[in-house]
């Protein structure tokens, strides 16, 4: 049994036994040009963000293959010796672009171009798709709750109930760019600078004598930090008077105050209000009231349309897990080859599910903004050899609804992915997380409202230019004659 993980063989048989092949016929050498992109938005939301940029990059940095991993492949009995020495002797050779973590994406988007021998190229599909795919989507439902709390804090509550160590670690990563202000990961904080932030459980309270030795011991030890957990016993008749008397006897004493009051159960909207009431008529005006229990978008905003009476909210399983829609659906497909000239030859897979023809060729990604207020107009999809002159009206149309057109002007035009390997070697710009963070705030602030309600939000619109639509159009007809 090896003592370590090599994810460089995380990855799907078939990828394996496709290089084998493409090797044997005599095309690995071949350059293929893969699309890393989603079809549907969780939740049924308006817009998804990007996370995941940085593990992917720590992949492709240390694609390499040991002895027991060659010894594993040779015991499969399938593999000629000519591809395991190829493996053995492994370099990454790839051209890589990525959309930037944080920003807003939508469906049909290039979010990850990979060019570079097909062997290569197809082989890192599983973890592409590993990478964005949950970070994406823990991303995405983190910031859909910021933007229910309206302005109070999130904070990521959800390690025990994750899916596996990196789900909780690389979880508490993406939440915080979606938006979250902590997690109570410290491996995360530790490794990304994601604030760890907590302060006690129920069993803290029940190893005391009573509630308020609980509440004496833990103010003495964290005076400038004090937020007392409240529902142990009775939250009105006990939690909330010992919490009080705590603040007077304990820590007014000491010139600090209490900072919060947490409650875990009970009717939460109900509670908090008493709570407030109780504290204001106290003089505690300044003490926050922090809930947790089972929290996603919906219950954080029925419980402030109810008047709830709340600072910040703990959420655990619902956002580590993305409980109501736990998959992101990104898929990587194969959108062209090059021939022996270096000429491109756009390649399209055809079904039946409209949805899933996908759009061929080398592509860029366009987003349109408006000059006068910033706020984002349209995603455009070009062959890569395109440029929008923003400096000139232009005019977009839907792909589907061809004749639905609208000719744009006083825009901003810039290019959403950015290289992050050329020819194998990394030159990916590390970014502070925090920065990904505020970034992410920014752009989708610059989305429409009707784009980013929770129901029935406008979609939001990806076009393709004219050469490209006629590219996948002469395509369609080629094959389905």
């Amino acid at each position: 049994m090896r003592l370590h993980n090599n994810l460089s063989m995380l990855t799907d048989f078939y990828e394996f036994t496709m290089a084998n092949g493409y090797l044997k016929a005599g095309i690995a050498d071949t350059t293929a040009y893969f699309d890393m992109f989603f079809r549907k938005i969780p939740d049924g939301g308006g817009y998804a963000i990007m996370a995941g940029v940085e593990q992917l990059v720590d992949y492709l940095k240390n694609l390499k293959f040991d002895k027991d991993d060659i010894a594993y492949l040779r015991s499969k009995g399938c593999f000629c010796e000519e591809f395991l020495e190829y493996i053995e002797n492994f370099k990454f050779e790839c051209d890589v672009w990525a959309v930037p973590e944080g920003t807003p994406i939508f469906p049909g988007e290039p979010l990850v171009v990979v060019r570079g021998p097909v062997m290569q190229a197809q082989f890192i599909e599983t973890m592409v798709l590993l990478t964005i795919n949950h970070q994406s989507l823990i991303a995405t439902k983190a910031n859909r709750m910021v933007r229910a709390a309206n302005g109070r804090a999130i904070m990521e509550f959800g390690s025990r109930r994750a899916q596996g160590a990196d789900g909780a670690v690389l979880g508490a990563r993406a939440a915080y760019i979606g938006g979250v202000v902590g997690t109570a990961c410290v491996l995360s904080d530790q490794l990304y600078g994601t604030p760890a932030m907590g302060t006690m459980a129920h069993s803290w309270v029940q190893m005391f004598p009573d509630e308020f030795s609980a509440f004496k011991a833990y103010a003495e030890t964290y005076p400038d930090n004090c937020t007392l957990l409240i529902d142990t016993y009775n939250v009105l008749k006990s939690g909330l008077p010992n919490a009080i008397r705590c603040a007077r006897e304990v820590l007014e004493p000491m010139g600090k105050r209490l900072k919060g009051v947490r409650i875990d159960s009970g009717d939460i909207a109900y509670l908090s209000k008493r709570i407030r009431e109780t504290l204001d008529a106290k003089g505690m005006a300044d003490c926050g009231i922090v809930v947790s229990n089972s929290m996603d978008e919906f219950l954080i905003r029925d419980l402030l349309n109810q008047g709830a009476k709340i600072n910040s909210f703990g959420v655990g399983e619902r956002l580590i897990t993305s409980r109501s829609e736990p998959v992101f659906g990104g898929v990587y497909k194969l959108v062209a080859i090059e021939g022996e000239d270096g000429e491109i030859i756009p390649k399209i897979k055809i079904s039946e599910n409209v949805g899933k023809i996908t759009t061929p060729h080398f592509k860029k990604l366009w987003r349109l903004s408006s000059r006068r207020d910033g706020h984002y107009i349209a995603d455009v999809i070009t062959l890569h050899d395109e440029v929008i002159d923003d400096t000139q009206p232009y005019t977009i149309f839907d792909p589907v609804y061809t004749w639905k057109k609208q000719t744009v002007e006083n825009f901003r035009a810039e290019e959403l992915l950015v290289q992050i390997f050329n020819k194998g070697e990394c030159v990916y710009q590390p970014r502070d997380l925090y920065d990904i963070r505020e970034y992410c705030k920014d752009t989708t602030y610059r989305l429409w409202g009707e784009v980013t309600r929770f129901e029935n939000p406008h979609p939001y619109y990806v076009d393709l230019s004219q050469k490209l639509w006629d590219v996948k159009y002469k395509l369609l007809e080629e094959k389905n004659m």
